[in-house]
């Protein structure tokens, strides 16, 4: 008999929820997603707002989808972090109340993680060395001994961070990175950009900064977004290369939502060829933070006895990467 996983999401801009079975379907995924004002980034308390506005629509919705009443699910789990202080009380605070009503154990669930396990099930990944690139995260890690160790990551901002933090500046529309990859397709001249790698992670603050200058320079804009984009992809994919190397892994598995830039998909796939290692993305309909993400994993932490009660149910704003035991992994 198969069981099911109601997953809620709300680390950031999206509140989502999904529902997925231990045989690796996702029966239902629906999300709606804050919008903040040109310009600007996300702001806290507006998308908990938000969160808040639109969480009964969406979980309905969600079970509605799957054709699944409520009281049929088997557990039910959150995006426990990291993310946005507020916005994941707002997950947090949906998830208790279903669980409680309708009495189904609690799963706190590591964003970062549901973003490798939802690539992994997507892409039949088993022992990969991951990527993992969004506004939230940038890093490169190894699974080893229950938990994933870290191989390289940022020392400052994100890659996500980066290319939306530059569209926010510049006057392009955000999210930043498909409108920084559209214009970079125009682009015909590098740039003097820095390139910061320090031992095996990388920093994209200078680069930020640097890119700002030219911009009020009056550089062109899509020479601007190509030199950009080459940088900053060549100095994850310099750290990734020594990451594979050092490990001898034969998969490269890419995940988070800078994973759909098919330019950074191109380098790091050149690298994985040249180390005989296959090269896999994650399903472009989940590269972006879900529901389903979280559902999925919240089935495997389940099924490995991973529950929290109510009372112990707190959220995790800093909650890194490979602070997890990974009970379900082998």
């Amino acid at each position: 008999m198969r069981r099911l996983c109601l997953g809620i999401e709300s680390t950031a801009h999206t509140f989502g929820a999904a529902i997925a079975s231990d045989d690796g379907r996702i029966v239902s995924d629906v999300r709606d997603i804050y919008v903040p004002e040109a310009g600007k980034g996300i702001h806290p308390t507006g998308a908990a707002q938000h969160h808040s506005s639109v969480a009964d629509k969406v979980v309905i919705a969600a079970f509605k989808d799957a054709h699944v009443r409520p009281e049929k699910i088997d557990a039910v789990a959150f995006s426990c972090g990291p993310g946005l202080g507020p916005c994941l009380r707002v997950g947090a605070t949906v998830a208790r109340a279903i669980s409680v009503y309708f009495q189904k154990p609690l799963v706190p669930v590591n964003h970062a993680i549901a973003h490798i396990e939802i690539a992994s099930l997507t892409t039949g990944a088993r022992d990969p060395l991951v990527v993992l690139v969004s506004g939230g995260h940038t890093a490169i890690a190894t699974y080893a001994a229950r938990r994933w160790r870290i191989c390289g990551e940022t020392e400052d901002i994100t890659l996500g961070n980066l290319l939306d933090m530059f569209a926010r500046a510049t006057g392009l529309s955000t999210p930043g990175g498909p409108e920084v990859e559209r214009m970079a397709e125009n682009g015909r001249e590098m740039l003097d950009l820095p390139y910061t790698v320090k031992g095996n992670d990388v920093a994209y603050s200078g680069l930020l900064t640097a890119a700002l200058r030219e911009h009020k320079k009056g550089t062109q804009m899509a020479d601007l977004c190509f030199s950009l984009q080459e940088v900053a992809f060549s100095m994850l994919t310099e750290a990734t290369e020594r990451a594979l190397a050092h490990t001898g892994k034969r998969e490269l598995l890419l995940t988070g939502g800078v994973a759909a830039n098919r330019r950074l998909q191109s380098m790091l796939e050149s690298i994985a060829q040249e180390h005989e290692a296959e090269f896999r993305v994650v399903d472009r309909r989940f590269s972006g933070d879900s529901g389903a993400q979280i559902a999925w994993t919240g089935i495997l932490a389940f099924k490995a006895g991973l529950t929290v009660s109510v009372e112990e149910s707190h959220v995790r704003p800093r909650w890194r990467l490979d602070e997890v035991d990974v009970a379900w992994r082998r």
